[in-house]
């Protein structure tokens, strides 16, 4: 049985929201305010002089005390009808009068009447714990003076509902309007008379204090609801790890089994507006170097070669205190058709967007044709443009960056990007050109936002996607397959919802006998799927499914991401070939039925408006947590309908399970022998039948128990 105990001063709302909260858990209710009333009105009905300038204590004692006792009082626990009735009449009306009101206090301050009530109050209390009883012995909820410190100090919900007194004042006055009172109640004259008899202003050790005089009645409600299945949870749990008492755990299983808390939610924090400082330059001179330098870690794929950088890639930086974005952009080339061209529009497109430009040169090379053109786009862009000579490795070769100065952009200053040499002094240049600018263009990517990866194996359109949900042509799109090759991040707003998209290289089969710039893509689409939370898997629904592609998706579910699977290009599919992808579901995705798909176009954006439902579905399972008391009790359901096959003349019995964690979800089972893999899998269809869970894997572990050994 669940106990809620609920104190406060006059006009925070106790009655009603009390009587809301326990038909919300079919609970019975008690007011004990209604009880002190009832007392008030019996002492006024048998003639006793309340307004005497001393009052006879022991007449009003005596008289309560045969009004509990003789059976002339009785009140009703049902919260949607809760009567107060005085030899079979209902007086629940009468209680509310103004005689009554005003008299109540005198009353409810004599010492040895409370004593009367108290007793009278446990016992309505404890009456719930019968399975005959209103509630049948799920709870009660209480409230009035001391029910939290004396009624029932050990309650199971002990809450101290509080309000500012001119936001009481301003309630009682409406209640007693509403109610057809004569006048209103003065909270601060019950609070004086009230606090000479029991304390209720602040709350008691272990008591929960609820201010609620900013809260609507819901959220008061909510926030009473929340506490109560709290309660309910914490006491399941008790219950059914009882079962455990006797068997043998070690120290990681205890812990597992105490441990039934909630892993927090991430906080979803506001975009910080910072400088963004565009890297740009012809290609293989050291641009993604110089930018892994800045960010002080291989983020950015190098190699010895032009032409690996394709995309531009946004990192949040920092330098001396001074958060930045910084853009690495492709080599910039005049005169470039293909996929050389709409690498150069990116990098033109990260000189539009930026608020600084650093231009990379190559030293050891000179000035070329080519930079002279760059240069020319710079001012075009009418940017300010910081001027980095690289592959100056030392001292002697600094009068190689002298050259530079026939551009016209300024000083040139030499770095070694491989060595770091230079790269300090040219940052504090940088961050001095970006205070300065007319306007911080970027954000910092937000802590909080809901991580997502676009994987699948090349050319299947995880950049055109990406490009159709960003509504620009953010990543390069190409027939050829793995154009893409650094993770690119993008902050996407779908459905007013923002979103961090990773467009990723496409995962070859064989990652071990690649090499060098796709060694390196390959290493990083792993680690953007352990970075994200959700895997879109695209699948080129054109073409027949490859045990490529299946690897693929293996990799996903078994890093425990949430997974949608995405069916790309089914514009171009006909009857037959959706035929085929429906017998394909049947056998080769047996083991992800569980994971929403959606059949989607990237090109031409036909269906992609389904992705939003599909994703928060997934999301939603992958952080969902099943309260301890629910799980036990789903399990001996499905247990006793269908108990384990017995082996060797035993069966195996569950003995407890516990939700150990979130994302994804992952249960531990105790139990008195090994179990199955096929009763296993019933046991997950079960809990999916149950529970849910699309779009989520989960991990079931069953540690095997046994009886200690008696001494």
């Amino acid at each position: 049985m669940i106990r809620v105990a609920i104190d406060g001063p006059a006009g925070v709302g106790k009655s009603s929201t009390s009587k809301a909260l326990a038909a919300y858990f079919d609970f019975a209710y008690l007011d004990t305010g209604a009880m002190y009333r009832a007392c008030t009105w019996w002492c006024l009905h048998q003639g006793i002089d309340l307004d005497a300038d001393e009052l006879d204590e022991q007449l009003i004692t005596e008289t309560v005390a045969d009004f509990f006792t003789a059976d002339h009082f009785d009140i009703g626990v049902d919260p949607n009808n809760p009567t107060v009735t005085a030899d079979g009449v209902d007086i629940s009306q009468e209680i509310r009068s103004t005689a009554v009101s005003s008299h109540v206090s005198a009353v409810s301050g004599i010492i040895p009447v409370r004593h009367v009530l108290i007793a009278a109050q446990r016992a309505y209390i404890e009456r719930e714990r019968d399975d005959g009883s209103y509630s049948h012995g799920k709870g009660i909820v209480a409230e009035g003076r001391d029910i939290t410190t004396v009624v029932a100090p050990d309650a199971e919900v002990r809450v101290l509902l509080t309000a500012r007194e001119e936001v009481r004042q301003a309630r009682r006055s409406g209640q007693s309007a509403g109610n057809g009172s004569t006048g209103a109640d003065n909270v601060a004259a019950r609070d004086k008379a009230d606090s000479k008899v029991t304390s209720f202003l602040t709350a008691d050790q272990g008591v929960t204090t609820l201010d609620n005089s900013d809260l609507s009645f819901e959220e008061t409600l909510d926030a009473l609801i929340s506490l109560v299945q709290d309660a309910i949870e914490e006491q399941d749990y008790r219950t059914y790890a009882a079962n455990l008492e006797g068997y043998e755990l070690d120290e990681h299983e205890r812990r597992l089994v105490s441990d039934a808390e909630h892993q927090p939610a991430e906080h979803q924090a506001d975009s910080k507006a910072v400088g963004v400082l565009a890297v740009v330059g012809r290609p293989n001179v050291g641009k993604s170097t110089l930018v892994n330098r800045i960010l002080g870690q291989r983020l950015a794929v190098v190699e010895d070669q032009p032409g690996v950088t394709r995309d531009r890639v946004s990192y949040d930086a920092e330098w001396a205190g001074n958060d930045f974005k910084v853009v690495d952009t492709g080599g910039w080339e005049a005169d470039v058709e293909g996929i050389e061209s709409a690498i150069a529009a990116q990098a033109q497109i990260a000189v539009r967007l930026s608020d600084a430009v650093v231009l990379v040169v190559d030293g050891q090379v000179g000035v070329t044709a080519t930079d002279e053109h760059i240069v020319r786009m710079l001012r075009a862009a009418g940017k300010p443009v910081i001027v980095a000579v690289n592959k100056i490795d030392d001292y002697s070769g600094e009068y190689m960056a002298a050259e530079f100065w026939k551009l016209g952009l300024g000083e040139p200053y030499p770095i070694s990007a491989m060595h770091g040499r230079g790269v300090g002094d040219l940052l504090d240049i940088a961050i001095e050109t970006l205070k300065k600018a007319d306007k911080t263009s970027g954000f910092l990517t937000p802590a909080g936002l809901r991580r997502v990866a676009l994987v699948g194996r090349p050319n299947v359109g995880k950049s055109s996607l990406l490009n159709e949900l960003a509504h620009e042509e953010r990543s390069v799109v190409n027939d050829l397959a793995g154009t893409t090759r650094d993770p690119v991040d993008e902050v996407i707003d779908i459905d007013d919802k923002r979103w961090l998209f990773i467009d990723t290289a496409g995962i070859k089969r064989r990652v071990h006998k690649l090499s060098g710039a796709e060694y390196y893509s390959s290493l990083r689409t792993q680690a953007a799927i352990e970075r994200s939370e959700l895997a879109l898997i695209l699948f080129d629904a054109s073409q027949p499914i490859s045990d490529q592609d299946l690897k693929v998706m293996s990799q996903a579910v078994d890093a425990g991401r949430a997974i949608v699977l995405v069916f790309n290009k089914w514009d171009l599919m006909d009857e037959f070939d959706r035929q085929r992808i429906e017998r394909l579901w049947q056998t080769e995705f047996e083991r992800v039925t569980w994971a929403r798909r959606v059949n989607l176009s990237a090109l031409t954006g036909w269906h992609t408006n389904r992705l939003s439902a599909a994703m928060d579905e997934a999301l939603a399972s992958w952080d969902k947590r099943i309260p301890t008391g629910k799980l036990n009790s789903f399990l001996g359901t499905i247990q006793s309908a269908h108990p384990h096959p017995l082996r060797g003349g035993r069966q195996p019995r569950i003995l407890f399970a516990t939700q150990a964690s979130t994302r994804p979800p992952r249960f531990v089972i105790f139990a008195t022998g090994f179990l199955e893999h096929g009763y296993r899998r019933f046991i997950e269809r079960s809990l999916r039948e149950q529970f849910g869970f699309e779009g989520t894997p989960m991990q079931i572990s069953v540690h095997i128990r046994e009886k200690k050994q008696r001494k």
